[in-house]
């Protein structure tokens, strides 16, 4: 593939790329491709060479003594430091742990890549295939596409040194260190970048309320140890206490530990981390709150946290491995804007692990494509959704054009906030996967990523009813199955939307809706029986599916803890047998939702019940005449709620279901109503929540809405 220089034996090359990378106290990556056995006595010979290199391992193979990762183990390392890094593709190139540890790598340091020959590697079973593969799919037969790129982005680099089978194929060209030397930073602070961001976060536990500072950088900038140092002081001078809170423990691990560096241990109590669903339900007393990574969380649950912590700041990885600072700064800029016109960014650019200038980052961004950027708007704003063109575009073509991949995937990470390198392999690899892109003028306005489900066989439809089986990538016909009790939903072929995203530049403009309509016609030709999806339910969304004709059928008991969002599936019937499986559905849903509101759900938002539960079937809406008999005198008469408990819920239940809902009251009488007569709150509570003076005011005010809507 690449001419033979054989001017220099392979240790020699790895010797003088190490000398280089120390001289430039930059890092450099030596790919080392072809016979496992060699290029492990490459690594071998160097650590034997030169002992205290600080080694971490990943993946198979490691020689004893040394510090060893496998698979998601890789994350355990985030905030640590090395001076060697072996990631030993043979045993699976997972993009997240790569993308992950290439940041714990310090300056002079080298990284080792560890593939199969370059030409083969891409054809070789690659053990993540096993997590890209979908029943009935096997490992085998998962594309390569993937791993064709990152040969083709590896062999194009011309800033990393290439060995295969213990021959060099490529020295890298001569990288020249930036001349700058680094202003000096007060200690513990390594630049003056750092220093910046840990006053910015003492200043907002200081100085006026309702002033929040995002701190912005990619990774290796020293972030996380701001905030870990700035929490330190405030305890230390202040004796204040400090919440830290991300979507992982794992991800404030290195918040703590830079904190509790710098105290005392009878001091370290007054540091606790909190995941941020439980912070946003249950409010701690804190001085200050600390959000990391708060990329990788969802706006509305960051707006919950920001309403209700007014001493808070935000940290976020450009970017990153999991979530990005990119869609994170255009989402929650808005949301900042209407809480405090106070509020800041703070940028750390310098590298604090390695000098600028290292061309490991940029190559680390282009293999995972943690640089990919959505259309510029300017190039989308003047197009309406009737000069759009729908299509299915394939996996193949993609590979082939790497301008619209780039845009494509710029697009998902802009628009969701759990996008990770490893969504890039599924989309090109996906065995069971399509791709839906709406462009104008060449340019991606909207993307949807949909995957085929269903279409088991009797035997196995039962299995998956029973729980016994559980395919890995079929959501919806396990959904409906197990939760619903539909159980021959998983016989019927669907496709579910796993994710839509539409450029922020057109949004709120038709072009959602269009992209989804040109799914809905492809998948009806395909003879699928229905459509489905399933996201973090809020009212705009639901909204957005309900316009388009889907409906709700299914709420997780739960809120996820870095969404804070219950999930909701939603469906749209494409043939005769899907419309029935629609209706029995949602029928199941709405037989049991009701009964959940004043148990498991007993919190949900007033504005997504009525969402959820707004224009059922007819079938659902019989009240007796008893029942309303009773309502009347509740509302009319002197009789109190508890005694007509039964018919009120039966008379609520009724309005909710249909096509009215609760348009017809406040937002705030509509939440006394369901907080009350369906989720079971005590006067107490509902009075609080209204903003009444007690039991007797809410009552009567609990008559009156009644009275509203009975006449």
């Amino acid at each position: 593939m690449v001419a033979e220089l054989n001017s220099r034996a392979p240790h020699d090359a790895i010797e003088a790329l190490w000398a280089q990378a120390r001289a430039s106290h930059q890092r450099r990556l030596a790919w080392l491709s072809g016979d496992p056995r060699l290029s492990r006595e490459l690594v071998s010979r160097l650590l034997e060479t030169h002992p205290g290199l600080d080694p971490h391992w990943h993946g198979e193979g490691a020689p004893a003594g040394l510090v060893a990762s496998h698979g998601r183990e890789a994350f355990r390392f985030l905030g640590g430091e090395c001076g060697l890094l072996v990631f030993n593709a043979w045993s699976g190139f997972d993009p997240d742990a790569f993308g992950a540890l290439a940041g714990t790598l310090r300056g002079g340091g080298l990284m080792f890549l560890l593939t199969p020959a370059a030409d083969r590697w891409p054809e070789l079973a690659d053990p993540e295939n096993a997590r890209v593969a979908v029943a009935p799919h096997t490992a085998e037969e998962v594309g390569n596409r993937y791993l064709r790129r990152l040969v083709r982005e590896l062999v194009a680099d011309t800033d990393s040194l290439w060995i295969e089978d213990g021959k060099v194929c490529r020295r890298p060209d001569a990288v020249v260190a930036s001349a700058a030397e680094r202003a000096a930073a007060e200690p513990p602070c390594r630049t003056l970048d750092q220093q910046r961001a840990v006053e910015a976060v003492v200043h907002v536990a200081t100085g006026h309320r309702r002033r929040p500072v995002v701190l912005r950088s990619d990774r290796g900038r020293g972030k996380s140890a701001a905030f870990g140092i700035a929490a330190a002081r405030l305890v230390a001078a202040r004796d204040m206490q400090v919440l830290v809170t991300g979507p992982r423990r794992q991800a404030v691990d290195a918040v703590l530990a830079h904190a509790r560096e710098q105290l005392p241990a009878a001091l370290h109590d007054h540091l606790r981390y909190l995941p941020p669903d439980a912070l946003a339900q249950q409010p701690v007393d804190a001085d200050l709150l600390l959000v990391d990574e708060a990329a990788a969380i969802s706006t509305p649950l960051l707006e919950r946290l920001l309403r209700r912590y007014p001493r808070i700041a935000f940290a976020t990885t450009v970017h990153g491995y999991e979530g990005t600072g990119r869609g994170f700064a255009l989402r929650f800029s808005r949301v900042l804007d209407r809480y405090s016109n106070s509020w800041k960014t703070v940028t750390l650019a310098a590298p604090v692990r390695w000098s600028p200038g290292d061309p490991l980052e940029p190559l680390v961004f282009r293999l995972l494509m943690l640089d990919a950027t959505a259309a510029p708007d300017a190039l989308l704003e003047p197009y309406r959704p009737q000069q759009v063109r729908i299509e299915q575009v394939s996996r193949d073509a993609l590979f082939d054009d790497e301008a619209t991949l780039r845009e494509l995937f710029g697009l998902l990470v802009l628009a969701h906030y759990k996008t990770r390198p490893f969504d890039l392999r599924q989309l090109l690899d996906g065995p069971n996967l399509s791709v839906y892109l709406a462009r104008v003028d060449g340019h991606v306005a909207a993307a949807a990523l949909v995957a085929r489900e269903g279409g088991f066989d009797a035997g196995a439809a039962r299995e998956i009813a029973a729980g016994r089986r559980r395919p890995h990538g079929h959501l919806l016909p396990e959904t409906l199955a197990v939760h619903l009790g539909v159980r021959d939903a998983p016989r019927m072929h669907a496709a579910r939307v796993m994710r839509i995203a539409v450029h922020p530049a057109v949004q709120g403009r038709g072009f959602g809706t269009r992209l989804l309509s040109g799914i809905e016609e492809q998948a009806a030709a395909q003879g699928l029986d229905y459509l489905g999806s399933c996201f973090g339910a809020s009212e705009d969304l639901l909204r957005f599916w309900r316009r388009a004709g889907w409906r709700p059928v299914r709420l997780s008991e739960r809120r996820g803890a870095s969404s804070g969002f219950h999930s909701v599936v939603v469906m749209k019937a494409l043939t005769s047998d899907g419309a029935a499986l629609l209706t029995r559905a949602r029928g199941r849903f709405l037989r049991h939702f009701p009964y959940q509101l004043g148990d498991s759900l007993r919190d949900l938002d007033v504005a997504l019940v009525t969402a959820l539960m707004r224009e059922a079937p007819e079938v659902e809406q019989a009240l007796s005449a008893e029942d309303l008999a009773d309502v009347e005198s509740v509302a009319r008469e002197l009789r109190f709620p508890e005694a007509a408990a039964g018919a009120l819920w039966n008379w609520l239940r009724k309005r909710l279901l249909s096509s009215a809902s609760l348009d017809a009251v406040s937002a705030q009488d509509a939440e006394l109503l369901v907080g009350r007569l369906m989720q079971r709150r005590d006067w107490g509570e509902c009075a609080r929540r209204a903003g009444l003076s007690g039991h007797a005011e809410t009552l009567q005010r609990l008559r009156d809405v009644l009275r509203q809507l009975l006449d």
